[in-house]
């Protein structure tokens, strides 16, 4: 029998060491003195034009749902309808506690969240020729990759230079000058010299006629 001890992320049993599945860990809130913050602390008060702007930050009910699986770093592909409806529908709550003008589009994902949550309860249909099984979160799914596309697009856009925000076009006009021209200290003796240079000159560069003789 082998005493070695088990592997790490096994559990020695009678049969032999099983294996157990990685949990998967949410995502710390913050960093208080090196340590995480998993929850919000009881006794921790947030005024209420703070708790305002944290709630209208949000773009529509695809922005919020998006930031519930993110801030707890689960997989879009498979996610726990229930956790998330409840979630969810605590924020809603807290969007009237506060009376904030709760758009429709909200209470329609609310509801949407609830048909799959009861969907996900009944048996599911029979699979197709194919062998696939119909998700009823498929078409949420979708829409949440196409909007975290688009949002994520939207952010590299956000990030480029923009003129009247990071830059801003330097206008400048240069005044008219008015510089005096003073004609250069020549006397006549050089004027004179330079003319004859310049006649010389002309007299080597002349055209000169050329003849061709006829050959007999």
């Amino acid at each position: 029998m082998s005493t070695e001890p088990a592997a790490a992320g096994s559990i020695e049993t009678p049969q032999g060491p099983f294996k157990t599945v990685p949990q998967q860990q949410e995502m710390p809130l913050a960093l208080v003195r090196g340590q995480p913050l998993l929850s919000m602390p009881q006794d921790l008060y947030i005024p209420p034009d703070a708790l305002e702007v944290i709630l209208e930050a949000f773009e529509g009910p695809l922005d919020l749902l998006l930031y519930l699986i993110r801030r707890q770093n689960l997989d879009v592909l498979d996610i726990p309808i229930a956790e998330i409806t409840r979630q969810y529908m605590d924020y809603i709550d807290l969007m009237h506690a506060m009376r904030l003008e709760l758009a429709a589009e909200y209470l329609v994902m609310a509801a949407i969240l609830a048909e799959i949550k009861s969907r996900l309860l009944l048996p599911r249909p029979p699979s197709d020729e194919a062998g696939n099984e119909s998700d009823p979160r498929a078409e949420l799914v979708r829409r949440l990759q196409e909007y975290e596309r688009y949002k994520r697009a939207a952010e590299d856009l956000n990030a480029l230079p923009r003129v009247e925000r990071d830059t801003s076009v330097a206008h400048a006009e240069a005044g008219e000058r008015n510089v005096p021209r003073v004609p250069p200290p020549v006397d006549l003796r050089e004027l004179l010299l330079a003319l004859k240079d310049v006649l010389h000159r002309a007299e080597l560069s002349g055209a000169v006629a050329m003849q061709r003789d006829a050959l007999s």
